[in-house]
């Protein structure tokens, strides 16, 4: 859903570069105001590396400097460096008179003669503090530019020294303090630096909004309620702001408050109700508040409307007449997502909304009907037909056609570890044990793979010590991760630590309430003697999902 908030805002709300030469002044061949188009309109959903190779080819054609420039700055936006660099020297070519031209294609060239990096971007600096005007826009280039280097550390400290000779420019010390941010602020000195470049920015430079979004962003790293605070308070006096509207926006959407969130764009909306980009965002969060009606309706207007790319608005409407069980209609949305990146996916759901309607025989015959588009595709519809199996209960079943698949592919991390999950339900702990092994080989950093094989140490063997170490690798790599929280929660309590489980359990129902979660948790006040808390967590989630097994089993198995 954080994906979903953000992706419905417009670009400029996402610190995309600033559209000031967005629709040209000078009248252009019909081929390049083509280009110009497509450009805008994939700016607008959120496809900047295409839109910079739109602005790029209207360059070229139209032999234009305005748009090399537009082309240059979308470029290092999507971090196309190649592109970006091609725009510049484009640029610099048709307008040899450009301070800035000249300094982004040394930016964004390798070091020069001397070999020496820092001593071209001081060089280039120099002359824009010369030139007078064209200091500060060196200055929020610069991480862009920089942005393929690998060291994210080392690039801080260059940026650091090359700000050092300009005290007095506000953009000087936001560069320093977004190259801080980049680094993902693990190291505390560079945290607490970066916080006092961009308190300095914005002392030399009050209500500037990058560098309020970029130090919401620092505060959140340590404090996500302080940069909320922060930007709620940055609102109060700049109501209008839709890129801290939007930095706030998503923060709710992490914290899982997505009333808040929705609120913040509603705001925007009344303000401006003809706006379908925030009608968009109010209604993706309205689904994931499964305020289903609200979110329906906001969709069926977008769809008169004809707004979003291809098959995105009829996929929500789908989704939501699925959750609402009325899986006729799902089937026909479903039908409906005919184009777009969503066509496929719309595809494996009218599959598996038969299977919901009991039509499992049917269903695996409309998915061997259906055409994939290379080896990817292929494997996602074994994985599919073997969930409607699954879903039916036939782990046998399943179980033969991920293997089947396996044959074809055997090094794919995504059949191995589902055939890994059915054996583990066909109680073939051993196979499930080195598919998954076989899946960390191939991925050492699959935090899934690691969780579920610690997981199964812990639940359906007497090695639980040694499946917390898997979890805990995982939990290194997703930390917020519920299912992994789930798991740290039940190893500890595994182990007899229950003080330690029960706090990885509470976290992890409150970041997703699951009728799973909910009876180990259950179990674990049990085991405690808090027989009443325990009944109060599994009869809260026995209300929505009254026929999970695994709960029922729990409730009966402790509390006949």
């Amino acid at each position: 859903m954080l994906v979903l908030a953000a992706a419905a805002l417009p670009a400029r709300a996402q610190n995309a570069p600033d559209a000031e030469s967005a629709t040209p002044a000078p009248t252009y061949s019909p081929e390049v105001m083509y280009r110009v188009l497509v450009g805008e309109i994939a700016l607008q959903r959120g496809e900047p590396a295409l839109a910079a190779r739109a602005y790029y080819e209207a360059a070229r054609d139209a032999q234009d400097p305005t748009l090399a420039r537009r082309a240059t700055e979308i470029a290092l936006f999507a971090h196309q460096r190649g592109l970006a660099m091609d725009a510049a020297q484009l640029w610099q070519k048709l307008d040899p008179s450009s301070d800035r031209a000249r300094q982004m294609v040394t930016m964004l060239g390798q070091p020069g003669a001397s070999g020496d990096l820092r001593a071209d971007l001081e060089r280039v600096f120099a002359d824009a503090a010369a030139n007078g005007k064209t200091l500060g826009d060196a200055f929020l280039q610069l991480n862009r530019a920089l942005s393929s280097q690998p060291d994210k550390t080392s690039v801080y400290h260059l940026v650091t020294e090359l700000a050092k000779p300009y005290p007095g420019v506000a953009e000087a010390h936001y560069a320093v303090a977004l190259a801080g941010a980049n680094t993902g602020l693990t190291d505390f000195e560079i945290t607490a630096a970066s916080a006092r470049e961009i308190n300095r920015a914005l002392e030399l430079k009050p209500g500037w909004e990058r560098a309020v979004l970029v130090k919401a962003d620092i505060l959140a790293k340590s404090s996500p309620d302080n940069a909320i605070r922060y930007l709620n308070a940055f609102l109060a006096e700049t109501s209008g702001s839709r890129a801290a509207s939007g930095a706030l926006a998503q923060l709710y959407v992490e914290q899982k408050r997505y009333g808040d969130a929705r609120g913040v764009f509603q705001r925007l909306l009344d303000a401006e109700p003809s706006d379908h980009e925030l009608q968009y965002a109010v209604a993706a969060i309205s689904v994931q508040m499964k305020d289903y009606p609200t979110a329906e309706h906001m969709f069926q207007e977008l769809k008169k409307a004809g707004f979003g790319e291809p098959g995105a608005v009829a996929f929500y409407l789908a989704e939501i007449a699925e959750e609402t069980h009325r899986y006729d209609d799902a089937i026909a949305r479903y039908r409906e997502v005919a184009d777009g990146d969503r066509a496929w996916l719309a595809k494996l759901r009218i599959a598996a909304v038969m299977g919901k309607q009991g039509k499992v025989d049917a269903a695996r015959q409309f998915l061997a009907a259906l055409e994939p588009d290379g080896r990817d595709q292929e494997i996602q519809a074994k994985q599919a037909e073997a969930q409607l199996l699954q879903d039916a209960h036939d782990y046998q079943g399943a179980y033969k056609v991920l293997n089947t698949a396996l044959v074809a592919d055997p090094d794919s991390a995504d059949l191995l570890y589902d055939v890994a999950m059915v054996a583990e339900k066909l109680d073939r702990i051993d196979e499930a044990e080195s598919r998954l092994k076989r899946v960390i080989e191939l991925k050492p950093e699959n935090a899934q793979a690691l969780n579920a094989l610690g997981y199964t140490l812990v639940d359906r063997t007497q090695r639980a010590a040694e499946g917390l170490k898997l979890i805990e690798k995982a939990h290194a790599l997703a930390p917020q991760d519920p299912f992994i929280l789930d798991s740290m929660g039940w190893a500890h309590f595994r182990l007899g630590n229950f003080e330690e489980s029960e706090k990885f359990l509470s976290r992890a129902l409150s970041e997703r309430p699951d009728p799973e979660i909910a009876a180990h948790l259950g179990e674990v006040l049990w085991a405690k003697g808090e027989r009443g808390r325990a009944q109060e967590v599994w009869q809260s989630q026995l209300k929505e999902t009254p026929d999970n097994p695994v709960l029922l089993n729990t409730v009966r198995r402790l509390a006949p």
